[in-house]
Order: C-alpha cells, then structure tokens, then sequence
C-alpha cells in the first residue's frame, strides 16, 4: 500500500514539474520582454527607441507611476541596445544620456534620428541601456542622471 502511494505522489510530482517548466512556452503567458519600473516618487513619461527593420525608432510616451513598472517593448528584443528618455510631468529630463534621437510632444512613433529638428520633432539625448543581448530586460529607473 506504501508502494502505491509513493508512486501517486511521484507521478504527480513528475505532472507538476512539466506544468511549471511549460509555462515559458505556454501561448497564453504575457511576457513583457523590456520593462521599465520606476522607482522614484514621481510620475514619470518614458520614450523608446531601439533599431527597427535597419532603421532607430523612437517610440513615446508612456506613463509610469511611483513604484509602478510598465511592459514597453512586448517582443523578444532582437536589439544589444535599448535607449530610454525619461522627464518628470513639467518636461524636465529625469533620465538624460548621450545618444540624439527625436521626440514629439504627444503620442508618438517617428523613423530615424537624424535632423530632428529640420523634420519638425524635437532632440532629447537618449540613454542607453546595454542589455547584454538578453531576450528580457527590465530596467530600474531611480532618480536623476548626473
């Protein structure tokens, strides 16, 4: 009787370890595969940019509460390199780094980086993130950048 009970418990043991090591390859699991979380007080707007297709894209704007974090690139990223702009809600930059590429004041998507201003967008300094080619990062935003 000992026998049996242990063979109904290992089996079910083998049944949950091939539920749980199913679950990364499950179709219905939502994976963010960059997410931001912010770790400040503030409420801050979050622009993306990345390469898309042979060209840099920048995406914006999302909005991410105080210790809130938000999913911004949904698919595995293909890219070494993420870039993120980060401003307080006055427009101020919170997160400022060294790579030019193009914003708008409202919702936006714009293709390449080059002459923002000549092609009527504005210029933020992106900073960029080195996600060590990984298929999933998450960034911690913690305050200003010097």
């Amino acid at each position: 009787m000992f026998e049996r009970a242990a063979a109904a418990a290992s089996a079910g043991l083998v049944v949950a370890c091939l539920a749980v090591l199913s679950l990364p390859f499950s179709p219905t699991v939502a994976r963010a595969e960059f997410t931001v979380c912010n770790q400040t007080l503030d409420v801050v707007n979050l622009a993306v940019g990345q390469e898309v297709e042979r060209a840099f894209q920048t995406d914006g704007w999302w909005t991410i509460g105080a210790n809130q974090c938000v999913n911004v690139i949904r698919d595995e990223l293909s890219n070494r390199y993420v870039y993120i702009y980060a401003t307080d809600v006055f427009g101020n930059a919170i997160l400022s780094g060294s790579t030019d590429m193009c914003v708008e004041r409202k919702r936006f998507t714009v293709r390449g980086i080059e002459e923002c201003w000549q092609r009527g967008h504005i210029a933020a300094r992106f900073f960029e993130v080195d996600t060590l080619d990984q298929a999933r990062w998450t960034f911690f935003l913690t305050g200003r950048s010097p």
